[in-house]
């Protein structure tokens, strides 16, 4: 499934593609510090929320990117994304964000297990990958509730104006018994 409706995440929760009604939530999600300073380019208008959305479509029509608004009832809860897709090595990079109101319920957990079933049943990939700042552990349990086992530290790989950070590693495979479950 590369567009349409997405995978039913459980507890009323589901994905879908991005929209261009979309762009308030995404303005709002983008309003802290923090999740402004991740983003790589500020979205601080609402014509920076359609440019954010309609990067989301680029990515999509060319096959490397598929990110997708988690939702229930319709109302924007985060996002899940799995990007940097290769079909050579059949790979792909997780990355996931929820609105601040959502934070702490299993929202982004539930919508990465979802995620990464769809990208393994639909994309084929064998492999997700993702990775978190050591110092973020809500980051570090969605991942380990979505079923992604710890593979190890990466020294100073990330900064953010004058800090470097860690990131711990973790990734899936479709072979994984967590899987099956």
């Amino acid at each position: 499934m590369t567009g349409g409706t997405g995978p039913y995440a459980g507890e009323g929760l589901s994905l879908r593609p991005w929209q261009p009604y979309d762009a308030p939530a995404v303005l709002r999600a983008f309003a802290p510090a923090e999740m402004s300073r991740q983003s790589g380019r500020p979205v601080t208008s609402p014509a920076e929320a359609l440019d954010w959305i309609a990067d989301r479509e680029k990515e999509r029509a060319a096959g490397t990117g598929y990110a997708w608004a988690v939702v229930r009832d319709d109302v924007v809860l985060g996002c899940v994304a799995v990007t940097a897709v290769n079909h050579v090595h059949d790979t792909g990079w997780v990355s996931y964000w929820t609105v601040e109101g959502a934070r702490g319920g299993g929202v982004a957990a539930a919508g990465v297990r979802a995620l990464a079933r769809w990208a393994f049943d639909d994309l084929g990939l064998h492999r997700l990958e993702l990775g978190h700042r050591t110092n973020n552990p809500a980051s570090c349990k969605v991942a380990e509730r979505a079923g992604f086992a710890v593979e190890g530290l990466e020294r100073g790989k990330l900064r953010y104006g004058e800090v470097r950070y860690d990131v711990e590693r973790h990734a899936r495979l479709a072979t994984d018994p967590v899987n099956f479950d």
